[in-house]
């Protein structure tokens, strides 16, 4: 655990927490003192695995399990991270909530099914939406809603339209909601990832697709996950309490010159 502990006595919930970038967040915010509700929709095992490097960090963190996507997931979601929430002894209040979950339908839009466009916007953007919703009476005055978008609803992204719709759409909940829920000291805020090298996209083992997406940078690299949980936990202190309704690009300036 970090020695400043910026957010030592909160309680945090990272919606797809257990891999990818969702795990870089859960262990970002659990370094710096939070309790960690660790979110999964399948993989069990990449759970508890994220909640054993967190104690043996020092820190403290619990897995949560709920599909999303399917009908009644977010009072699913809330109704296990009551009695996971419960079983630590703590009260059931929550400050800090990241909508990192989310998956990608890599088809332009003439092959893009009605099936698939009903399943990516079901957990990119209703399942947040909902959750927000439900999560509300439990968000203390003063927390944080983050929500993880995409540097690709800033450039013309064709092979991945409808992904980027979804992501689109997540950006103006965030403008939205950080109007109304402002008079309660509430910052929600939009943390948009480029290129990122994680364990579940696997056209970065073609060469020609991984030396393109890291060129995309001004950095000349690809994202680490590492590189997107810095930002968010930034966003997530009480350094960053008056900045809210913003996107905040943690690209590594991808297609700046696009």
């Amino acid at each position: 655990m970090s020695s400043t502990a910026r957010l030592a006595g909160k309680t945090a919930l990272v919606t797809g927490g257990s891999r990818g970038i969702g795990r870089a967040i859960s262990r970002r915010l659990a370094h710096e003192g939070a309790l960690v509700a660790v979110h999964y929709g399948h993989d069990l095992t990449a759970a508890e695995r994220t909640v054993k490097e967190i104690e043996a960090d020092g820190g403290r963190a619990f897995a949560v399990h709920a599909e999303l996507g399917v009908p009644g997931d977010a009072d699913t979601l809330w109704s296990a991270f009551d009695r996971a929430l419960a079983e630590q002894g703590a009260d059931g209040g929550l400050d800090i909530l990241v909508n990192n979950a989310g998956i990608t339908v890599p088809r332009p839009l003439a092959d893009v099914t009605e099936a698939d466009y009903d399943r990516v916007f079901a957990i990119n953007t209703k399942a947040p939406f909902f959750i927000i919703q439900r999560g509300l009476a439990r968000l203390r005055d003063g927390g944080r809603i983050i929500n993880i978008s995409s540097v690709a609803t800033r450039v013309a992204f064709p092979a991945i339209v409808s992904y980027t719709m979804t992501k689109a759409a997540l950006d103006h909940l965030t403008l939205t909601l950080a109007q109304e829920l402002g008079p309660r000291g509430i910052t929600v805020n939009a943390v948009a990832p480029g290129y990122t090298e994680t364990e579940i996209n696997p056209t970065l083992a073609i060469p020609e697709i991984r030396r393109r997406y890291s060129e995309a940078s001004t950095f000349n690299r690809l994202g680490q996950p590492t590189d997107i949980a810095d930002v968010v936990a930034f966003v997530a202190s009480d350094d960053a309490r008056w900045v809210t309704g913003q996107w905040i690009d943690a690209s590594g300036g991808a297609h700046l010159g696009v």
